[in-house]
């Protein structure tokens, strides 16, 4: 990680600390003071990086959505194009509910429900990165029929859906019913989606 300047790793701090504490108490819960204590500040020291709540806020979804792409992703994006990547995806959005860095759980789906009823920019920033992250399982599901991993009529919308709803229903059972075999049932659940249509990849 790169060195930056004293002002550049306050902020840093600032909006990590503010990630880690929206995760357990939700965004709008977040006060100068509240934050201000957790990173070991004063409340004029952050009010010097952030000018407003809103601008805060901003920053901490900014920061969540590139931490997701360099976690969840990028790593994807190595792997072959076709059904071992729409795997790989899949298997990070999962993972990501532990290994994201700042919590446990998925500040995406805190946030959704946090602010699903409430118009306005920050709703719109968050709409645009849950799209974002639909586009790429259907991109993936596009390349893995492309690569004959998948039937020629698979429906990527639908599949990309699915999938969606299969994570819902992981870290419902992970995180509310403490279900151990979460993580097992939710790979069952995606073998048997893929399964069905899957092919084995043809020469060419």
């Amino acid at each position: 990680m790169a060195v930056g300047t004293k002002g550049e790793n306050t902020r840093a701090l600032i909006i990590r600390t503010a990630l880690t504490l929206a995760l357990e108490r939700g965004l709008e819960a977040l006060s100068l003071g509240l934050l201000a204590e957790a990173a070991g500040l004063s409340k004029s020291g952050l009010f010097a990086h952030f000018k407003s709540k809103e601008a805060l806020q901003f920053a901490v979804l900014d920061e969540a959505v590139e931490t997701f792409a360099d976690r969840v992703v990028a790593p994807a994006l190595t792997k072959p194009r076709g059904e071992p990547r729409l795997r790989a995806l899949f298997l990070g959005k999962l993972a990501w509910f532990d290994s994201n860095g700042f919590g446990k759980g998925c500040i995406f789906s805190a946030l959704q429900e946090e602010f699903d009823d409430r118009p306005g920019p920050l709703l719109d920033r968050l709409v645009e990165a849950e799209l974002a992250w639909r586009g790429t399982l259907v991109k993936a599901a596009a390349l893995a029929i492309r690569e004959h991993h998948l039937a020629p009529d698979t429906d990527v919308e639908q599949l990309a859906f699915e999938l969606e709803g299969i994570d819902a229903s992981y870290r419902h059972h992970r995180k509310f019913l403490g279900d151990a075999s979460a993580s097992k049932r939710a790979l069952r659940a995606y073998q048997r989606l893929i399964g069905e249509d899957a092919r084995a990849p043809r020469r060419r």
